[in-house]
């Protein structure tokens, strides 16, 4: 058996509801589920409030990530087994989300003056249950209406960092992320850290937080190691997972493609946390 402590639903930037998340899992015989929506435990509570989140057959374990400030480089923090009703987790998320929504009507209006065809309804369609809108629902948008091949070519020409429709948003600070994760009673780790592509800041953020995510579909056996070392050297939980998306997906195509051993993933389970502070 094995676990994916790294994947999203339709609640953020995935293609899969929460139910299908969690079915597709124990259909391939997963332990272990982390579902890690971006800027939302919105999933994780639907799947609590219906009576979904409890099933002897697979561990779910509640976590959410979060992009931190920086000027130039990409910090994902996942909390991972939260109190998804915690007050102040809640305030950051809905910060978080307005800021979010604000930046997708401004990136809308930049992509309508150079005359490409969309509208915010059709970004809306896509994005379905989630109120995390990001890009991802935007290229998502763009590609639909033949503008682009892919979701990546979208990014790569008009919706990343430098491209003429890039818009900047509110992100919290690394260290208030970490105090709302820990006062949710979670464990806050780093995800990708090659993805942040400095290895000096992911060792100085190793200081900060509890967990470091060692295996991750683009990380060599080199990077494997290096993570690892770092983990041990500054007595991290070692963590990973797929970065599941459905079919957005980055570097899997199918859940249970990348996982992790059970004996990993057991360390960040425990009873659903909820304190309703």
């Amino acid at each position: 058996m094995a676990g994916d402590l790294h994947t999203h639903t339709s609640f953020s930037d995935g293609s899969f509801a929460p139910e299908e998340l969690v079915a597709a899992a124990k259909k391939i015989g997963l332990s272990y589920l982390g579902i890690t929506d971006h800027d939302t435990v919105d999933g994780i509570r639907h799947l609590y409030e219906n009576g979904h989140l409890s099933d002897r057959n697979i561990h779910i374990i509640p976590g959410v990530e979060l992009s931190a400030n920086h000027l130039t480089r990409d910090v994902h923090i996942v909390g991972y087994n939260i109190d998804i009703y915690n007050a102040a987790l809640i305030e950051m998320l809905e910060k978080i989300q307005e800021a979010r929504w604000e930046r997708f009507s401004r990136i809308v209006k930049v992509l309508q003056d150079k005359k490409f065809g969309i509208r915010e309804g059709d970004i809306l369609k896509i994005a379905d249950t989630s109120r995390s809108i990001g890009r991802a629902h935007i290229a998502r948008a763009l590609v639909k209406i033949g503008a682009f091949k892919s979701v990546r070519e979208a990014f790569d020409k008009m919706l990343g960092k430098g491209k003429p429709a890039y818009v900047e948003r509110y992100l919290p600070e690394v260290d208030e992320i970490i105090d709302v994760i820990h006062h949710a009673g979670g464990k806050a780790t780093l995800a990708h850290p090659k993805l942040v592509g400095d290895d000096a800041l992911v060792e100085q953020l190793c200081t900060k937080i509890d967990g470091l995510e060692v295996y991750y579909p683009c990380h060599s056996p080199n990077d494997v190691q290096k993570y690892a070392g770092l983990a041990q050297k500054y007595n991290l939980l070692v963590t990973g997972g797929s970065d599941f998306h459905g079919t957005s997906s980055r570097f899997v195509k199918s859940l249970g493609e990348f996982t992790i051993s059970d004996e990993l993933a057991a360390k960040f389970s425990s009873s659903l946390n909820l304190r309703f502070d």
